[in-house]
């Protein structure tokens, strides 16, 4: 059976003049702090993620979630590191970094603190209220256009329009765009593979985007099937640079600067 551990997020404070307890906590706050605890622990793709299983205490609120080992350690390690980094929070993937100011801001707007940590003998722990300023540079994120080829999933949209696009690299990318851009493309894009082109940001130090500033600039046809005289054709031009060459690694290494 594999071997698990426990985070914790500890909720304290008022709503109104009411002490914050299992009893009235909203059942909103509750599917809140989940959302947010599955970004916590698995930021990137969380198909293949193992089971969080949770439950809810007293003192004012405790939100238990039980996971792997291995997940929880490595949330221990980030809850350490910004704790070292005097709650600099540069480091994180965004998904994670976005989360922490979500909770940042509910304690601003709420005058209510959130105590985070994990069952781990020395655990790391932060605590956030309505004083608490985690610091993200904005410098290291520049807007920028990305080209991404999948699947469409979904289209449209009642309130916020977007595209939803599977892909092999990325996972499942939800690209904001206009509704007239949407009402504009006459065929139907479900479940085809297409194109995007995307607008932005990413981070110039990591090469990480922020998939949750993604707009749609384009959408792009494109036939995978190969066209196998043109590779021919290409590859016949090609081998043509190539006569005389023994070794092409060694010929690669000498011409690489």
């Amino acid at each position: 059976m594999e071997r698990t551990g426990q985070i914790e997020i500890r909720v304290v404070g008022k709503r109104g003049n009411v002490e914050i307890s299992p009893e009235t906590y909203d059942i909103k706050d509750i599917i809140s702090v989940l959302q947010y605890a599955e970004n916590l622990l698995f930021p990137g793709a969380k198909k293949e993620r193992p089971i969080i299983s949770y439950s809810i205490e007293e003192g004012s609120v405790k939100h238990v979630l039980k996971t792997a080992l291995q997940a929880v350690i490595g949330f221990n390690a980030i809850l350490l590191s910004i704790e070292a980094q005097n709650y600099s929070i540069d480091f994180l993937e965004t998904p994670t970094a976005k989360v922490l100011e979500s909770f940042q801001e509910s304690a601003k707007k709420h005058g209510i603190e959130y105590k985070i940590s994990t069952s781990l003998s020395g655990s790391g722990s932060i605590h956030i209220d309505r004083d608490t300023t985690f610091i993200r540079s904005s410098e290291v994120w520049v807007d920028a256009e990305f080209y991404f080829y999948g699947v469409v999933t979904d289209f449209g949209g009642k309130e916020r329009a977007n595209i939803h696009l599977d892909t092999t690299q990325a996972g499942i990318l939800k690209i904001a765009a206009d509704k007239t851009e949407l009402r504009e493309y006459e065929s139907n894009p479900l479940y085809k593979p297409y194109g995007i082109r995307a607008s932005g940001k990413q981070n110039v130090e990591t090469g990480e985007i922020d998939k949750t500033s993604l707009r749609l600039i384009e959408i792009i046809d494109y036939d995978r099937r190969v066209d196998e005289d043109y590779l021919d054709r290409l590859i016949k031009k090609a081998s043509e640079s190539w006569k005389g060459i023994t070794n092409a690694n060694d010929w690669l290494s000498q011409n690489r600067y």
